[in-house]
Order: structure tokens, then C-alpha cells, then sequence
């Protein structure tokens, strides 16, 4: 057996018959797949019988414990010469296997990951939360690639290593965000050197409304600073640029607020000075917003060809950095100056 797809998942049975569906397509077959339940209370084990006679699929079910934990449940059981580590809201294109067997073939690599697209059947929501996770111009960047700023760190949606490095390392660790890239800083440690296949993407649906996606990417601003806890050469200058954004608009915000407060005491004739300091403050704290917010539209409606798509970005982007930056700047504050443990958020209502 050449690969063993690893698949964990909590509550997506819809999203795991559309995978499953993906994966019938593969002209590649020298896979197994194996799902793993997390403590699901909307099980999917009808959704993988239906496929019993079409792919090589094992189902399990276990206690909750989190990603990395299921990810090491489904290793253990698992006969392929690599693991791949894919999420449950993913779909596999036509092409994927062979990308990956050329990839590997070419660098001789043992541990590699892809990057992720937006199919056209995602929602325009979908489609905005995607680019903003993989446009430049928000944190795209930082994540590594072929317009990165850091090295390539392979996460966990998209990712491959071979079977005997897996179980060296001893598999993911009990953090339960940011395990990904903990694997990924390992695998560096142990002289393991991870390669980027660009052809080897998927399709990627991510959250589906806002207020999930707000609560994700808080979590990982905030495993940014547990991963610094444990490996503080992790933490480089570019994983503090959305906390940089934060704490900039933060000033904006302020410098408009401050320039209405003026106006209006200048207006009410508590305070009269000729220079026009309320609109220059407003004006100061606008116009960055505003150009940024420009920019995130024309470029995500020319990228995804939708001027709705590319409106939603603009909320889309604020939140990813916005939500990564609190995230960072709260955990900061709570590790670093406070002394507290491994910290997360939305512990009882993180899918909610």
C-alpha cells in the first residue's frame, strides 16, 4: 500500500461523502482511507459503508481528544508506505496522486504538503475566507510557499510524510491548535526537510460563516505564542505583522473616534480653534482602512472573477488578521507577562 489517507473529523458526515465522492474519481487507486471519528455526535459511518465497494475505507470511532490526538489514532492502523494528513472539509481534484508521486519522485522528499483552492461550488463566503487565508496580502505570506515569507511549514489540510518519520517523531503532539506546525518545527529539529508540492493542491472549504471563521483564526494567534512557548526560535518577525495590523487599526479607530469627539466640542462651543484638527484626525484614521479595504476588493474580484466574492473579502481579511491578532496579543499578554499555561479559546463552542 503506497498511501494511507488519514482522516479525522468531527460532525461533517455531508462534508465527508463529498471527499469520499472525490476520491472515487482518482484514476490512482494504491490508497486506503482511513476515518476517524472524534466524539462526533452526527456520526458518518452509513456516509463511509456507502463507499465500501468503491474505495478502500476503514472507519473508527473513539472518545473526543482533539485533532492531532485522532490523526495519531488512525496512524496507528494505518499500512501505507506515507500518511497522508488531510481535514474532512477538503476535496481531492483529479491529478492529486500523481502530482504527489512526482513530487516525490523528483526531491526524494519524506515530508511535503500542497497548498488549497476554492472550487467553484463554494459558497461566495467560502470563496472570500479562502482568499483571505491565501492572499498575499493578508497572512498568505507567513504561511509559506511560493510567495512566502517564512520557510514551508506543511499543515495539516494538505499534508504528507513517510510512514517511518511519522512514528520517529512520535506523531502529532496533545496541542489541540497549532499541531500542525508543532509536527512541522519537529520535523525540521530531527533534519527533516519539508517540500512545498504546488501542483498537489485540494480544494479547501474551511469555515462556513464568519463567526466560526473569527473563532479559528483567534486560536491560531493564539497557538502562535504557545508554539513560541516551546520552540521560541518559531517565533519570527513576520508572525508578528497581524498583531502589528491589530494594534494599527486600533490607532485608526482611535484617531476617528478622537476626531468626532472634536468635532463635536468644537461645534457645541466648549472648545474653539480655528485649525481643523477634528476632520484631519478622521481623515488620518480613514484613509489607511479605506485603502486597504480597496485594495483587498479589487484583488480578490479580479482573482476570483466576482465583484460579491471580492466585497466579502474586505470583512473576510480584517477578521483573519484582526481575530489572529487578538488572538496573539491576548496569549502574549497571558503567557508571557501573566505566566500562564498552554492557553485556547472557544473550548465549548469552538464549532458552534
Amino acid at each position: 500500500m503506497k498511501y494511507s489517507l488519514i482522516i479525522p473529523v468531527f460532525n461533517r458526515p455531508d462534508e465527508v461523502n463529498e471527499l469520499l465522492e472525490s476520491l472515487t474519481k482518482q484514476k490512482f487507486t494504491d490508497f486506503e482511507v482511513v476515518i476517524v471519528d472524534d466524539g462526533s455526535t452526527l456520526s458518518c459511518d452509513k456516509v463511509v459503508q456507502a463507499y465500501e465497494g468503491k474505495l478502500n475505507v476503514r472507519y473508527y470511532s473513539k472518545p473526543n481528544s482533539g485533532p492531532g490526538q485522532t490523526r495519531n489514532y488512525g496512524a496507528e492502523r494505518a499500512e501505507g508506505e506515507y500518511l497522508l494528513i488531510l481535514d474532512s472539509d477538503i476535496l481531492i481534484p483529479e491529478g492529486y496522486f500523481e502530482a504527489v508521486e512526482h513530487g516525490i519522485e523528483e526531491t526524494g522528499a519524506l515530508a511535503f504538503g500542497g497548498p488549497d483552492r476554492a472550487h467553484p461550488s463554494f459558497s461566495p463566503i467560502q470563496k472570500a475566507i479562502n482568499y483571505s487565508m491565501t492572499s498575499f496580502f493578508t497572512t498568505g505570506g507567513i504561511r509559506g510557499g511560493k510567495q512566502k515569507m517564512d520557510k514551508f511549514y506543511p499543515r495539516s489540510f494538505n499534508m504528507g510524510v513517510k510512514r517511518e518519520v511519522y512514528l520517529a517523531l512520535g506523531g502529532f503532539s496533545k496541542m489541540r491548535f497549532g499541531e500542525d506546525i508543532d509536527f512541522s518545527i519537529r520535523l525540521f529539529k530531527a533534519g527533516y526537510q519539508c517540500q512545498l508540492f504546488s501542483e498537489a493542491w485540494v480544494y479547501h472549504k474551511r469555515r462556513t460563516d464568519f463567526r466560526k471563521f473569527f473563532k479559528q483564526v483567534h486560536n491560531s494567534g493564539i497557538a502562535r505564542i504557545n508554539l513560541y512557548k516551546k520552540y521560541p526560535e518559531s517565533l519570527k518577525l513576520v508572525h508578528l505583522l497581524p498583531a502589528v495590523f491589530t494594534i494599527g487599526t486600533g490607532l485608526c479607530l482611535l484617531s476617528i473616534l478622537l476626531g468626532v469627539i472634536y468635532g463635536i466640542l468644537n461645534q457645541l462651543g466648549i472648545i474653539n480653534i480655528d485649525f481643523p484638527a477634528g476632520p484631519i484626525l478622521v481623515v488620518l484614521g480613514l484613509l489607511p482602512l479605506l485603502v486597504y479595504a480597496g485594495l483587498i476588493f479589487f484583488h480578490s474580484s479580479i482573482k476570483n472573477r466576482s465583484l460579491k466574492v471580492g466585497w466579502l473579502s474586505i470583512p473576510a481579511a480584517f477578521i483573519q488578521l484582526l481575530g489572529y491578532g487578538t488572538g496573539f496579543l491576548r496569549a502574549w499578554w497571558g503567557r508571557c507577562v501573566k505566566g500562564k499555561g498552554e492557553m485556547e479559546a472557544f473550548k465549548k463552542n469552538f464549532y458552534n
